[in-house]
């Protein structure tokens, strides 16, 4: 092995990571209290289910509010890129693992790749909609055939793909030449 790099991108938080944490507080206070009020009209057991469910719902508040944690890992080990998603620390996924000798283009902003069609795409942005920061990776896989890949690598990672990225995409990316 050549060379390690690697880094980590935390995902941003967005309107709808929010709401999910609002409306399972909400959820929490509300599903209780409506137990209690029913345990005044139809039995007294009711009170003792909506105390059960208010235990139980900080659990799974706590679970969905640490499950909103969202990173990605990059690193770059000789000439494979692999990208993981790490939710609150607690579950690694393997987002997938490209040759970087397969991709065909890498650039940034989606212009790039307007008119192009894709079997699978990949998506390990920090912030989907920033596509100023977004990298744009084309490769093909064995398993899925022509693959987008959107990530948001660091100059470190760059660095470390230099060496086994095609001739035209480094003069491209880091010398700014653009190549027919």
């Amino acid at each position: 092995m050549e060379g390690f790099n690697e880094q980590v991108v935390k995902r941003a938080t967005k309107l709808k990571n929010i709401l999910i944490k609002v409306l399972s507080v909400v959820l929490l206070i509300t599903v209780p209290i409506v137990c209690i009020i029913l345990g005044y009209v139809i039995t007294p057991y009711m009170v003792y289910v909506g105390l059960f469910l208010f235990m139980g719902g900080i659990y799974i508040v706590w679970y969905v509010f640490t499950s909103q944690r969202v990173e990605f890992e990059y690193s770059v080990a000789g000439d494979e890129l692999d990208i993981s998603k790490v939710i609150s620390l607690r579950k690694r996924k393997r987002v997938c693992k490209v040759p970087i000798r397969e991709i065909e283009k890498l650039d940034k902003g989606a212009q790039t790749i307007k008119n192009m069609r894709f079997s699978k795409t990949f998506v390990a942005a920090r912030d989907i909609d920033a596509e100023s920061e977004n990298y744009y990776a084309v490769f093909n896989s064995v398993a899925y055939g022509r693959c987008l890949l959107i990530f948001t690598p660091n100059d470190q990672i760059l660095q470390g793909m230099k060496s086994y990225l095609n001739k035209d995409i480094v003069l491209k990316l880091f010398y700014h030449r653009n190549v027919g």
